[in-house]
């Protein structure tokens, strides 16, 4: 087995300690005192060493690295090179060239000293790799590679070349690419239009101001390409500070009108290799913060979106402009279809069902065969589908796994209640039809359905089944609306508002009363919401084993019996009626992993809080599936997303009140 030099020498190191010991004890008990002379001179020569270890290393240095140096062919054939180049053996330096000496180090001496020390970030692994290692020293910045010396038992030589020059040139390169900015005045027509000129000019004055004082800090330009709409074109260092404070100029522009009523959505594109492609991304990035409800910052880069802001509500449109389009649009979609699917999410509520059913009258209206995809075992609106079930209507609702085989090239699939690919019903209908509408109200999330053929997308609505209402106004033959469906219609939005409490607007109300006029009975769709007596004490031991963390209240619960999952929503619901409770938080087990449901009074955004989770919704309703948790740890995961949301509240005081 052999031996390297550094085991040698510890070995005769050994070996004199031992035998200065077998010396110094027997003297040290027979007369102690005739060991003060020898300790007294060890102490001046250690000193000495120390003074002169400086010239020592110096000389050393001087010895091996001269072109005098003998009986080395290593040194003969690397003096010379103009290329820094050194020997390291067990992890010390024992030779450099004089490149090596005057370019990294210096002028300063390391023969003998552990590599480590002298460069702490170099690994001679990464070094033998074919790309090198990068490595700065002081200013100057190398790319070293090391490989074996031939002959010199476990010697490496590393060489460092000086590459300064070219790697500041490529971050000059990366730093001053081209990143494209979309940003947008949210609801512009709707906040606009109830001024007078003067005060229109002095309120676009105040924007136009904060965004050109904005853009001034970057080495970019802002030009307005319509009445809302302004485009910037910005280095990437620029967009790094924006990202590092988070798009201040959302709350500056927010603090300018009383309220908050008037705010700025931001798309950004970044990190493609064309201007052509990062304006594309920052097209993208606006479609969905504005999808999300607006006031927030949505960044695409090659890795997904990263979403700033959306703390305030959507401001309802009051026209029904784009009611009156797409229901037309949509009309002619189904005539020119030989059949459709309606779909909602996994888990349909009352909500997706009222908007399936709605959608449904709407095929028969225009005389196209239709069913609704549903799994009547995975459902909360079981009530809801036992009055059609009674009514007759049983053929209108089929398993997802049944359409399949009647889906062709010109079948059309209606998606309601959802955008996410994730959250359908049946992944497999969507994938195999190819033409797609969809019908939704939730805040646009990553993940969401590519290029439909109709979007009807409104964050501000109160529900699906609202929209499908307007939509149902201005289609042919609208009365023929049956009771029931006005019925299931009502239901929808009286779940997602609460009976009519939040996240209602004016045409929430119009919606109801055209309900009402056919024939929907606010009792009867009222008992839709009646539980067992089992359900109600699943609820109540939720309830009861709550806790409020930092104004929320969270509430675990191991797995409920099957059936039961309607408990989950309403004890959320049930939560918020506790004074001081912003918003709850209600987990429960489920097959492995965790189902949370979390609901809001408006002073925190649960969708948000639960987006990082891989969740979604809205503002004051949002859900999560956690696949492979404990309760343990989704609780904790709630909470750490709670301690951001709240500490982003507290460096944006404007935010707590939105």
């Amino acid at each position: 087995m052999k031996h390297t030099d550094a085991l040698d020498t510890a070995a005769v190191v050994l070996l004199l300690l031992a035998a200065l010991a077998a010396m110094v004890v027997p003297v040290a008990l027979l007369c102690p005192q005739w060991l003060i002379p020898p300790l007294v001179l060890a102490a001046i020569a250690l000193c000495v060493l120390l003074f002169l270890r400086r010239r020592l290393r110096a000389y050393v240095a001087g010895q091996l690295c001269s072109t005098d140096f003998d009986n080395s062919r290593i040194q003969y054939s690397l003096a010379g090179l103009p290329i820094p180049t050194m020997l390291v053996s067990n992890g010390r330096i024992l030779w450099y060239n004089g490149a090596f000496h005057e370019k990294v180090l210096d002028g300063a001496d390391v023969v003998t000293r552990p590599l480590e020390r002298v460069f702490p970030e170099l690994e001679l692994a990464v070094c033998s790799r074919p790309h090198g290692q990068d490595i700065a020293v002081g200013q100057r910045r190398f790319t070293a590679y090391a490989g074996a010396a031939k002959g010199s038992r476990g010697a490496n030589i590393v060489y460092f070349i000086d590459d300064t020059f070219y790697k500041e040139t490529l971050d000059e390169y990366t730093e001053s690419r081209p990143a494209c900015l979309i940003l947008v005045i949210d609801s512009y027509d709707e906040l606009f239009d109830d001024m007078k000129d003067s005060e229109q000019a002095k309120e676009l004055e105040a924007i136009n101001s904060l965004l050109e004082q904005y853009i001034a800090r970057s080495n970019g330009f802002l030009r307005r390409v319509a009445n809302s709409r302004y485009i910037a074109v910005v280095e990437e260092r620029d967009v790094r500070w924006m990202l590092q404070e988070r798009f201040d100029i959302l709350d500056q522009v927010r603090a300018l009108h009383p309220g908050g009523l008037t705010t700025l959505s931001i798309g950004v594109g970044h990190g493609g290799e064309t201007l052509q492609e990062c304006y594309q991304m920052a097209q993208e990035s606006i479609d969905i913060a504005l999808g999300r409800g607006g006031d927030q910052a949505a960044v695409k880069t090659l890795d997904g979106f990263e979403f700033y802001g959306g703390i305030s509500h959507g401001v309802e449109k009051r026209s029904h402009v784009r009611s009156r389009i797409i229901a037309h649009a949509l009309r002619d979609l189904i005539k020119k279809s030989d059949s459709v699917i309606i779909m909602g999410h996994r888990m349909s509520d009352l909500d997706a069902v009222g908007a399936a059913v709605g959608a449904l009258r709407m095929c028969k209206m225009c005389g196209v065969p239709a069913v609704i995809a549903i799994n009547s075992d995975a459902t909360l609106a079981g009530a809801l589908l036992k009055e059609f079930l009674d009514a007759g209507c049983g053929r209108d609702f089929i398993p997802p796994d049944q359409t399949l085989e009647v889906i062709t090239p010109n079948t059309l699939l209606i998606v309601v209640d959802t955008y996410q690919v994730r959250l359908l019903e049946s992944q497999k209908i969507y994938e195999k039809c190819k033409r797609v509408v969809v019908i939704d109200h939730h805040r646009m999330a990553v993940g969401h359905i590519d290029r439909p053929l109709l979007l009807y997308h409104e964050p501000y609505a109160s529900s699906a089944s609202e929209l499908v209402c307007e939509l149902l106004q201005f289609m042919p033959k609208e009365d023929n609306i049956t009771p029931l469906e006005a019925q299931a219609l009502l239901a929808g939005i009286m779940l997602d508002t609460r009976s009519f409490a939040l996240h209602v607007g004016v045409r929430t109300f119009e919606a109801a009363a055209w309900l009402r006029s056919r024939g929907a009975q606010t009792a009867q769709t009222k008992q839709l919401f009646n539980t067992s007596k089992e359900e109600y004490e699943a609820r109540a031991h939720i309830v009861e084993g709550a806790y409020i963390y930092k104004g929320c209240a969270i509430a675990l619960s191991e797995e409920t019996e099957a059936g039961m999952n309607v408990v989950l929503p309403m004890a959320a619901n049930d939560l918020l009626t506790i004074n001081g409770v912003d918003a709850s938080f209600v987990a429960v087990a489920k097959n492995g992993g965790v189902n949370i449901s979390a609901r809001s009074m408006g002073a925190l955004n649960v969708q948000v809080i639960l987006e990082p989770l891989g969740g979604g919704g809205h503002l004051m309703m949002a859900g999560a599936q956690l696949r492979d948790c404990t309760l343990q740890q989704a609780e904790q995961r709630i909470r750490e997303q709670i301690d951001l949301y709240r500490a982003s509240q507290a460096s944006d005081p404007a935010a707590h009140g939105a």
